[in-house]
């Protein structure tokens, strides 16, 4: 596990409000014949940072492709802000505010960083030179790396920048929803505390994040709030920090 990294101050991450901004209850689904969730039942609330976590396995990815319309779920509910989004297209989803960083960051290797960012503007409503080029300036705010490499290929970055680049385009689609599969995946934990820190600013700034890592450290460090998964169920739901501090719980469900 890495070291410590920073947490957000209190129960919650800044904006936090009661209200969920995602709803899922009952939820199975799968790969063809072969069922990885059963009975999935958890929320997020706006403004806060939630993590998934459970060992290899769990679910966890099969989990953020289901909410982002990869996969269609065999039973459940998935509401976004009030809508039931469950069966609609990756692209309606992600104009309706849901965005997905996925495991593998799985940019377009052959183009440039700005090209990759700009895909990541496809489904929003608002595709203006104008506002594209307010959503750039501001993923360069967050990553000033990625502004001086901006016309390098995606292919060349460091596994760091990718990530960066892989966030970045996600946030391109101006998301009420950020969802990030595996942020510290082969990365040096300098590396991954600067991203953490990125996470805290995107958050802060008003983007409800929903945080799958396999590294419990890291995801129990940076979220206030964490979701166990253990063979495609929720068996624990609680304050991050508790879950880290208990030994039995690590041992038992986290491979830890």
């Amino acid at each position: 596990m890495h070291g410590t990294l920073p947490r957000p101050a209190g129960p919650a991450a800044p904006g936090a409000t009661d209200g969920p901004v995602l709803d899922v209850a009952g939820l199975s689904g799968g790969y063809g014949p072969v069922e990885v969730l059963r009975d999935v039942a958890f929320s997020v609330r706006a403004g806060e940072m939630l993590a998934v976590v459970g060992a290899n396995g769990a679910g966890k990815t099969t989990l953020l492709r289901t909410i982002s319309g990869l996969l269609v779920p065999r039973a459940g509910a998935i509401r976004f802000a009030g809508r039931d989004i469950a069966g609609h297209s990756p692209s309606e989803i992600v104009r309706m505010g849901v965005a997905h960083a996925p495991e593998g960051r799985r940019l377009f290797a052959g183009m440039t960083v700005e090209e990759n960012l700009r895909l990541g503007a496809y489904a929003r409503r608002d595709k203006s030179r104008p506002s594209i080029a307010a959503s750039i300036d501001r993923v360069f705010a967050h990553f000033p790396r990625l502004r001086e490499r901006r016309r390098q290929l995606a292919g060349t970055l460091s596994g760091g920048e990718q990530q960066m680049c892989a966030i970045g385009r996600a946030l391109m689609a101006e998301p009420r929803l950020l969802m990030i599969d595996e942020l510290s995946l082969g990365l040096a934990p300098l590396i991954v505390e600067e991203l953490v820190h990125i996470l805290h600013a995107i958050n802060a700034a008003g983007t409800t994040v929903l945080l799958v890592e396999q590294d419990v450290a890291v995801a129990l460090g940076v979220c206030s709030r964490a979701v166990v998964l253990q063979t495609g169920r929720v068996v624990l739901t609680g304050d991050a920090a508790a879950l880290l501090d208990d030994a039995d719980i690590i041992k038992s469900y986290l491979g830890g």
